[in-house]
């Protein structure tokens, strides 16, 4: 089951596919960190696909 980096909380294979990093790692998950900023990151990688 993958888990945040930041504070191990559970987060769905979905959430890894759209935030996860190149190895499968979440940083942040909405727990612990702003849904602003989750956006942002979508923002950007959307622009760089």
């Amino acid at each position: 089951m993958p888990t945040c980096e930041h504070c191990e909380a559970h987060v769905s294979e979905r959430f890894v596919q759209v935030f996860g990093d190149d190895r499968r790692r979440v940083h942040a998950c909405p727990n612990c960190s702003a849904n602003a900023g989750i956006a942002e990151v979508a923002k950007e990688r959307a622009q760089d696909a």
